[in-house]
């Protein structure tokens, strides 16, 4: 599997890139704490995702949270379609800030 990764592209800009699965989305939720300090809006752009499950997805919602507990927007771009399938399963595709 691909680890997964963060890279700060800009000013409140991160990619996502690699595998986010069970086992994998823990390290990066630790990884990803450094930008919810409330001081920009955050673009998660998940293009570069390879893979994913309901794991990803658990952690785009607790992205949110972090984002609404310290005062900050937050959106999600380029969504891989698998991604997208779970979420319109599920029925969040009303609630997540999708671009």
């Amino acid at each position: 599997m691909d680890a997964a990764q963060l890279t700060k592209t800009g000013s409140g800009k991160i990619a996502v890139s690699g595998t986010l699965a069970f086992g994998l989305v823990i390290g990066l939720l630790r990884d990803s704490q450094c930008f919810f300090s409330g001081q920009e809006p955050l673009v998660f752009d998940l293009s570069g995702v390879k893979k994913t499950d309901s794991a990803g997805l658990a952690l785009l919602i607790e992205w949110m949270v972090l984002a609404k507990e310290s005062g900050q927007t937050i959106s999600f771009q380029q969504i891989p379609k698998q991604m997208l399938d779970i979420v319109r399963l599920s029925g969040l595709d009303e609630i997540l800030p999708i671009d």
